[in-house]
């Protein structure tokens, strides 16, 4: 049973939530603020945490990155900011997803179950070889010599679109199509950056993902 603490201070949506998790099979942790939130870290361990970024005192995009200096937990952000300024702030501050208020119960269950799973390790069934790195597309899992490394949702969507174009130049519009970013071309651009990070030896040189000026990106692997 995956353990998820969720940190929000709105009472009536922080204990609507822990019961839609818990009738859906989740072990549920609330915390009122970043605060409170700290506390409960200390003391447990956690799968994932869903965190409202609006929040009083230290707001959840600080909060997150605090948590990023120690943690790779994932975490699912809940806002009310749909620009998508805001989210390229939470994703290049370590936010693994995001969903905009008001959404469908159902819909941050599935999130929750597909960011669970990008953090679950597996052995890889159809090899994508980058370097040190093996990549599974049926599972979007990134393996390396010291096991899974994580992938935010959205890196392992790209990551995994790419794996099955290999060889052929994608352009930015139709990356964003592909992978069903919601953003302008600077969102698929950050994308890739975060992902050069975790998979090129050499960022100033990319040797697997590569651009092809006035066109687009290609995954070239080994």
């Amino acid at each position: 049973m995956s353990h998820i603490l969720v940190v929000d201070d709105d009472r009536r949506l922080r204990e609507l939530l822990q019961k839609y998790l818990m009738d859906n099979g989740f072990r549920v942790t609330v915390a009122t603020d970043a605060a409170d939130a700290r506390q409960r870290l200390r003391a447990m361990e956690f799968d994932l945490i869903v965190m409202d970024r609006m929040m009083p005192g230290e707001d959840g995009l600080t909060f997150t990155r605090s948590i990023r200096e120690s943690s790779a937990v994932p975490i699912l952000m809940l806002t009310a900011m749909s620009e998508t300024e805001a989210r390229i702030d939470g994703l290049e501050g370590g936010v693994d997803d995001y969903l905009t208020k008001p959404f469908e119960p159902r819909e941050l269950v599935l999130r929750i179950g597909t960011v669970l799973r990008r953090a679950q390790p597996a052995p890889a069934n159809r090899e994508i070889r980058l370097g040190q790195y093996v990549f599974d597309p049926e599972r979007d899992i990134l393996l390396g010599g010291n096991g899974a490394l994580r992938l935010t949702t959205t890196e392992a969507s790209l990551l995994r679109v790419l794996a099955e174009n290999v060889g052929r130049v994608l352009s930015r519009e139709a990356l964003t199509q592909l992978c069903a970013i919601d953003g302008t071309d600077r969102m698929i651009d950050v994308q890739v950056t975060r992902l050069r990070r975790k998979i090129e030896p050499d960022m100033k040189a990319p040797r697997y993902l590569q651009t092809v000026r006035g066109q687009g990106y290609v995954l070239r692997p080994d």
